[in-house]
């Protein structure tokens, strides 16, 4: 073991005990998994092989924050942004993230869901993350939200719309509906209703913006950005994210 690798594995299993110690953890991590094509530039790799590295460091932080007792991960693995890319791009990337999705239900280790428009995406990558999500009901650890297909301001625009829709089922008219809205209409309606709100959210790459990213939810998130491109995301960046949150004084808009 070189000198770099013994100070870094004493360096990360310092962090660890400390956090241990400490007890604080987030119940709910939101995720912005980005740099994957900074990645590829950088060492030569073509994008698809950048897309991929990135969606094989997904398993292992999902296994990271279950160890450190989160519930919830969130996961922005394409944004409805992304759905525009050429689609010599796209394609390839949605092989892989629908591959990814298969993948982490056949583990068996995690609860998945669905956040995003499914009616944005392509049948075939519809069909599969839906059936990936229903072989893992039954899991017993995390709930990974994976966010395919999502973008926060066409979130919020939907839960509206659903909440007029059932008002108007109901047989009320349009502008009784209007009258008894409030901003608890919209929780009901999200796709991660029922849900914690994120407490933490780590975005890599260096980038300081949510992009759009769980822009309801993320109210009175804490924010951690990371300067390392999403395939190189270490357990020590991860642990200094949990550092950092729990040396936080948490006001939560009070």
């Amino acid at each position: 073991m070189g000198l770099n690798a013994l100070v870094y594995g004493t360096y990360e299993k310092r962090l660890a005990r400390t956090l241990k110690r400490t007890g604080v953890a987030p119940r709910h991590i939101g995720v912005i998994l980005d740099g994957n094509r900074r990645w590829a530039r950088l060492t030569g790799s073509s994008t698809s092989h950048g897309h991929q590295k990135g969606a094989d460091k997904i398993t292992e932080v999902l296994g990271w924050s279950q160890d450190a007792g989160v519930e919830v991960v969130t996961l922005w693995m394409l944004s409805t942004d992304n759905l525009a890319r050429d689609p010599e791009e796209l394609a390839p990337l949605l092989e892989i993230i629908a591959t990814t999705v298969e993948r982490l239900a056949d583990d068996g280790r995690w609860r998945l869901q669905h956040v995003g428009d499914v009616s944005l995406l392509p049948a075939d990558t519809a069909r599969r993350l839906t059936a990936a999500v229903e072989r893992s009901a039954g899991a017993p650890g995390l709930h990974v939200n994976v966010a395919v297909g999502y973008g926060g301001r066409h979130e919020i625009a939907e839960a509206v719309r659903s909440f007029l829709r059932d008002g108007v089922d109901q047989g009320h008219s349009l502008e009784e509906v209007a009258e008894s809205f409030s901003v608890e209409h919209i929780a009901e309606h999200l796709y991660t209703k029922g849900q914690p709100d994120p407490d933490l959210v780590i975005r890599t790459s260096g980038e300081q913006r949510l992009g759009g990213f769980l822009l309801w939810q993320s109210a009175h998130s804490e924010f951690y950005f990371c300067e390392a491109y999403w395939p190189d995301f270490r357990h020590i960046d991860f642990l200094r994210a949990l550092r950092d949150y729990s040396q936080r004084e948490r006001r939560l808009g009070r």
